[in-house]
């Protein structure tokens, strides 16, 4: 299939459907808007379902039904629009269904502002919601891998049975790149034989989509069973890029575009002779604190750049476990780091490295 220009948020719509999505349901926000605008004019034409629900609260528990009865579900919104979605997706966690859930992040705490930003991380991977659950949390730095990450969610999704994040800073979903929806090996997933798709008393048990466990025996098995599906996918889908990091003397820490825009800085970098590379998480749960403990082995420092006040160099640390020093910057209102900037920081770590 030839590549297309397409904005981000157009670009995801698109890979959903590419993946079997059916059903999505949501309400406009900025900067994402453009994905359920998308969303309405394709769904009735590949025979599928796109309604605006009322509220956040009201699509995400449109998900949780959708997802229930065996279908491919997704949602999508922006930072405080996902906050009001944080109790749904709670109960759909523990409920064990299987969906997709992006977020265009933009600016806060509040309402904030509608530019770009980082400020949700700790949202996505520390559980929004109440109760030990998790997501897998995907972060992209292209529309490319935007695209590919949607598709490959909900694959994610289907195999362990639980709801995928994609996090996405805002422009992320508002710029424009070629991008070609490839055609995928897949994963051999299990049948959704829990899927409350009907029953006729007789051909299998009575399917239960439930997220009430009362007595305490019964929510201490889900709970384990939680926890054990939890580690096995942070054994089998770490995903991480390492960048230049073969001989690297310094390690520039960040995701999603802000890694993209460090690339560029690091090449600079290089050029006037320093040693540096790249650890960019392209999960962000499961987060590949391996990958940082290694390079914590042979490098001088450590710095983190996010649109925030610093959320993801906090597993940074953890991942380092005091080896290195790990600095920090963060760029703040929607403002966007620039390779120079970025460059100006690296030198006072190096400075302060002697």
């Amino acid at each position: 299939m030839a590549k297309k220009l397409m904005k981000g948020n157009e670009a995801i719509a698109e890979a959903a459907i590419a993946a079997g999505c059916r059903h999505f349901f949501g309400y406009p926000i900025t900067p994402s808007t453009q994905i359920p605008e998308y969303m309405s004019k394709r769904m009735p034409q590949v025979g599928g379902c796109f309604l605006q629900a009322e509220s956040e609260i009201a699509a995400i528990n449109m998900v949780y039904g959708a997802a229930g009865a065996g279908a491919r579900a997704m949602t999508a919104s922006s930072s405080p629009g996902v906050s009001l979605k944080q109790e749904g997706i709670s109960y759909i966690a523990c409920a064990e269904l299987p969906c997709v859930i992006v977020n265009i992040v933009r600016s806060g705490p509040g309402l904030g502002g509608i530019q770009a930003s980082q400020g949700d991380y700790f949202q996505a991977t520390k559980g929004g919601g109440h109760g030990d659950y998790r997501m897998v949390v995907l972060a992209p730095s292209s529309v490319q891998e935007a695209a590919d990450m949607v598709m490959d969610g909900f694959d994610i999704a289907d195999q362990y049975r639980i709801p995928v994040m994609i996090l996405g800073d805002g422009m992320i979903g508002q710029m424009m790149e070629p991008v070609e929806f490839k055609a995928r090996t897949g994963r051999n997933l299990p049948e959704k034989t829990w899927a409350a798709t009907g029953w006729d008393g007789k051909s299998r048990d009575r399917a239960i989509i439930n997220s009430l466990y009362i007595e305490p025996e019964v929510m201490k098995t889900v709970q384990e069973r939680l926890a054990e599906r939890y580690a096995e996918i942070a054994k089998n889908e770490t995903q991480v890029e390492e960048y230049r990091m073969e001989d690297a003397e310094y390690c520039i820490a960040a995701y999603g575009t802000t890694a993209r825009i460090a690339k560029s800085m690091i090449g600079k970098a290089r050029d006037m002779g320093i040693k540096v590379g790249l650890i960019r998480p392209k999960t962000v749960w499961p987060f590949p604190s391996e990958a940082y403990a290694k390079a914590a082995d042979k490098v001088k420092a450590f710095l983190g750049f996010e649109m925030s006040m610093g959320q993801m160099v906090e597993d940074v640390r953890l991942a380092v476990a005091g080896k290195k020093p790990v600095y920090f910057h963060g760029t703040l209102g929607g403002f966007v780091p620039t390779p120079a900037e970025m460059l100006e920081e690296l030198l006072k770590v190096k400075e302060a490295s002697k």
